[in-house]
């Protein structure tokens, strides 16, 4: 029987009353699981309404309370580990050490929140002038909201919400209502830890939603991540409507691999970050840099057997699959074209997975793993981000031209480069024009203290998702210069005057 999921609000599971509805699938077996509420503007409002009321207590709460929640919350979390993962792996397809991953990364910034007493410290200056003082304090802007998508439901809510919470705000999510399961129940995590009712609300829905958000008077910033057309639209409408916003698009990430590179690292670097998640990660490998063609030949070479070892299957298989389904069967047909575009433009597609099917889950939403060699840039599955388990191989004939490939893509989300020597690695760092960079490491997505976030067209807004970045982006600085007026403690009498 199919299941009606609820918005969260209030501190209560609130029924969808609009009358529309999304079907939430099992990737596994194609089959409709549950329906997902479609919220109208209306319902935001309500809950904006209810965040508003309850923001000031909670912003008047000192940041240690606050922290002693966030360290509650990061208890319960470890308690229901096995619960969260197992619905996320239900509802996105991704294998179950994979969800858990999910739910530990956005942990991670969960605990470095706790440390807000510290990161919301202002600064003072004494005797600014004659008699003057200046201090700065750091304030919550009040209800804030997020936007986020479906192959993090876990991580990427705990980015926004963690911080904004830390920092005095109320916080509404909107999750994606392809796997919106583990959200609500992260909201009702946080209230067991102690917020109080309408600090996090949830609620479900489409575009309409998105826009109520982004033009309601009251919500004072608005986190999204996502595809780039939509983090434009957003970003846009946003900013005009007088929003702080940020904004995460999507990534073309390439690995150079240098002919002094460890070959075989390089190869289970490659196919652990190009097909893992099925490629579902906007810090995915899927675009391999071999340079010089005695690099490319020898790399294809280890990454044919490995790509055709690898186990797909529903997460239920057990701890050895490596990658289940992507999300839904337009993502799968989206996928299976560009592959067919990749060989109807000349590339080679060394490893053929189209014909891929799972005995017994031939209604899922299955992808077999591809590789193609010989790409060039003005190939669709150069330019476009595919989200799916393909690897492209360009090969380039100088470190030049392999930097320059990267520099040159619209997307700067992440890269990588693998080599032994120093001075490359440094000089890469140094002047390739993207936001994360990895030196022999495949995915460099920063721990919870640093920041993350991409240039070009992977990032709108000046400031990047969790570390110190969180902490600005989620209050505003006040500034506050104080005289006072000198002489009256030598006004002060302590004895009896005679009287007159």
């Amino acid at each position: 029987m199919t299941q009606d999921l609820t918005h969260y609000i209030g501190g209560a599971h609130v029924p969808g009353a609009s009358g529309r509805f999304s079907d939430i699938y099992n990737p596994a077996t194609g089959e409709v699981q549950a329906r997902c509420p479609l919220a109208s503007p209306d319902v935001l409002a309500k809950a904006v309404e209810i965040a508003e009321q309850a923001q000031p207590g909670w912003a008047a709460t000192n940041p240690q309370r606050r922290a002693r929640v966030l360290m509650k919350f990061v208890h319960l979390l470890n308690r229901d580990m096995d619960k969260l993962a197992e619905a996320l792996s239900r509802e996105h397809g991704k294998t179950l050490p994979d969800a858990k991953g999910d739910v530990q990364r956005g942990l991670e910034v969960v605990e470095y929140c706790i440390g807000a007493p510290e990161l919301l410290k202002g600064e003072f200056t004494d005797s600014a002038g004659p008699g003057i003082d200046m201090y700065s304090m750091r304030q919550p802007l009040g209800v804030t909201a997020g936007i986020t998508p479906f192959n993090f439901p876990a991580m990427i809510p705990m980015w926004m919400f963690a911080p904004a919470l830390a920092c005095g705000n109320a916080f509404i999510l909107k999750p994606s209502e392809r796997d919106p399961s583990v959200p609500l129940m992260l909201a009702e995590l946080m209230e067991e830890a102690g917020a109080p009712k309408g600090i996090l609300q949830v609620v479900n829905g489409d575009k309409e939603a998105v826009d109520a958000i982004l033009d309601h008077p009251s919500i004072q910033s608005v986190g999204f991540v996502g595809s780039t057309p939509i983090a434009e639209y957003i970003y846009g409408r946003g900013c005009a409507n007088g929003k702080r916003v940020q904004c995460f698009g999507g990534a073309k990430n390439h690995m150079i691999v240098m002919p002094d590179a460890d070959m075989d690292q390089a190869a289970d670097a490659l196919v652990g970050a190009g097909y893992g998640a099925a490629g579902e990660r906007c810090m995915a490998i899927s675009v391999a840099v071999p340079v010089g063609e005695e690099t490319a030949d020898r790399l294809v070479e280890k990454l044919v057997p490995r790509i055709e070892k690898l186990k797909v299957g529903p997460y239920t298989a057990g701890a050895d699959v490596d990658y289940g389904p992507v999300v839904t069967a337009e993502a799968k047909q989206r996928i299976l074209g560009l592959v067919e575009s990749g060989v109807e433009q000349g590339a080679e597609l060394v490893v053929d997975g189209r014909d891929f099917q799972l005995q017994g889950y031939e209604d899922g939403f299955f992808v077999g793993p591809h590789l193609f060699d010989r790409v060039t840039p003005e190939m669709d599955i150069y330019r476009q981000e595919i989200f799916g388990p393909v690897l492209s191989t360009v090969r380039a004939g100088s470190y030049e031209e392999a930097l320059k490939l990267a520099m040159d893509h619209e997307y700067g989300n992440g890269t990588a480069i693998f080599t032994r020597d120093g001075d490359t690695a440094r000089d890469f760092a140094n002047r390739i024009n993207i936001g994360m960079v990895g030196v022999n490491v495949p995915i460099p997505v920063p721990l919870a203290y640093h920041t993350f976030g991409g240039w070009k067209k992977s990032g709108f807004g000046d400031l990047n998702q969790h570390g110190p970045d969180a902490f600005k982006f989620y209050t505003r600085t006040k500034t506050v210069t104080a005289r006072w007026p000198s002489g009256l403690k030598e006004g002060g009498e302590f004895h009896f005057k005679a009287m007159d």
